[in-house]
């Protein structure tokens, strides 16, 4: 019996990491741009729907730097329309554009893409485990 008490303790706490798998929740980190400088995107909640803000940029280097981009949200309004698959909006500072787009979750890999009028590109970002 205790060996079924342990069993069971241990799917449940398993179950709020199961959940999260797949969930866009959290800080990714961004491919390189065209300088080589990557930013940390911060998925939140903002009210039935996800968004996302640029939290930090680094250079090519590894250091931090101030963009200004720095602050700005890069997605809103991100629905989520079946397990690990968000639809919603998104903003490509490059281009100063904003277009409808989609992000999928697979673990620690969120691929978000997107298209603006015929041209459609995507980007893989990693999950970033942040200290706190």
């Amino acid at each position: 019996m205790f060996r079924s008490i342990l069993f069971c303790a241990g799917l449940m706490g398993g179950a709020p990491a199961l959940a999260l798998a797949n969930s866009a929740l959290g800080t990714w980190m961004t491919e390189p741009d065209r300088k080589g400088q990557v930013a940390h995107v911060e998925a939140r909640q903002c009210g039935d729907a996800l968004c996302g803000q640029i939290v930090r940029t680094y250079d090519k280097t590894g250091n931090r730097v101030s963009t200004p981009n720095l602050g700005k949200q890069l997605f809103w309004d991100m629905k989520q329309v079946s397990p690990g698959v968000y639809q919603g909006t998104g903003w490509l500072p490059l281009q100063n554009a904003t277009f409808q787009g989609n992000m999928k979750v697979k673990g620690d890999r969120m691929v978000v893409q997107g298209c603006i009028a015929f041209v459609c590109q995507s980007q893989t970002w990693r999950r970033v485990r942040v200290s706190s």
